[in-house]
């Protein structure tokens, strides 16, 4: 069978996390630049034999221009040493007819780790400009201290600064390339 190419519809997806502040909150953040390359059989997912997904850290923005910098200094992201957080999939597993998980290689500041996240697989439609779309939202979470991501402080009552836990989550629209 024929190797279909997928790209990223960046205007129609976004890339998110979420970790608690003061173990009280939850604060978003997103990256406004990033890419997704997908290569199938056909239009058969689970037979993905590329997914190739890259984020620049120097557009992590989290509403908050002083924390955007911290997050981007040697403390966190150390951006620049390390330009992009990558996911590598190495199998995209069916668990019923919407629900998958991706397996595979996440590498934050140069630490590369094993990572499975949750997928909704939502469809695939032609747009009313003749392009063939695939939509997926993608959950998952990981241990930012597993990248290295090891900055921490505790506030005058014992509370910690920074969660140690990540959420993920995406919300992926792919064009089918002709």
């Amino acid at each position: 069978m024929a190797t279909t190419k997928w790209s990223i519809d960046p205007t129609h997806s976004e890339i998110q996390f979420k970790v608690k502040h003061l173990m009280i909150t939850t604060v978003t953040g997103y990256f406004a630049k990033f890419n997704l390359e997908v290569e199938t059989e056909g239009d058969d997912f689970t037979k993905a034999n590329k997914v190739v997904f890259t984020a620049d850290v120097d557009s992590i923005n989290t509403n908050n221009e002083q924390r955007d910098t911290h997050l981007k200094s040697a403390d966190f992201f150390d951006a620049d040493n390390h330009e992009q957080v990558r996911f590598e999939g190495k199998d995209f597993e069916k668990v019923s007819d919407e629900e998958y998980k991706l397996h595979g290689d996440l590498t934050i500041r140069g630490t590369t780790k094993p990572v499975t996240v949750k997928v909704e697989f939502g469809g695939i439609v032609v747009d009313p400009y003749g392009q063939t779309k695939a939509g997926f939202t993608v959950d998952g979470k990981i241990n930012r201290k597993d990248y290295g991501l090891t900055w921490s402080a505790v506030t005058e009552a014992g509370s910690i600064v920074v969660s140690d836990e990540i959420k993920l989550h995406a919300e992926i629209q792919l064009v089918k390339q002709a």
